[in-house]
């Protein structure tokens, strides 16, 4: 679960970088990437959702 929270911040981390260079300088590349990123968050994000849940139910 560790590695996923790790995961996680590093794809957020990425999206906001690209997010803002989308922003702040126009740079549509920035943009594609930035939904990219959006894309693999959600797939994390529904994991850790997952397995918080099984986490939870185990105590």
């Amino acid at each position: 679960m560790r590695n996923l929270v790790t995961n996680i911040e590093n794809s957020f981390k990425a999206f906001l970088d690209d997010a803002n260079a989308q922003i702040e300088k126009g740079n549509k590349a920035a943009g594609t990437r930035a939904r990219k990123a959006s894309l693999e968050l959600e797939k994390s994000l529904k994991e850790f959702r997952k397995k918080s849940i099984e986490v939870a139910a185990k105590k």
